[in-house]
């Protein structure tokens, strides 16, 4: 019975993985090149100190932090959706 519990919360779960990261992934491509279109990375500061990050590192944190408040963004709309029903 355990068993059969497990696997079916595993079996909605794959999807719902999917229904969040791949939106937030696309969302992160996106607000990665606008953001760098507009903004040079070797022209940031931080706390009133440059950052002294390769140009390719600076692209890669911010392409994550994207993906990061993608992530957030998209779970949270499942998860209201999901207890809306």
């Amino acid at each position: 019975m355990e068993n059969n519990i497990s696997a079916q919360k595993n079996v909605l779960l794959r999807p719902m993985l999917m229904i969040v990261l791949w939106p937030s992934f696309l969302m992160a491509c996106a607000a990665t090149g606008l953001f760098f279109s507009l903004v040079d990375p070797m022209e940031l500061i931080v706390l009133d100190e440059r950052i002294q990050i390769h140009i390719t590192g600076a692209y890669t944190v911010g392409f994550f932090a994207f993906w990061l408040l993608g992530i957030l963004s998209s779970g949270l709309t499942a998860l209201l959706v999901r207890k809306a029903h």
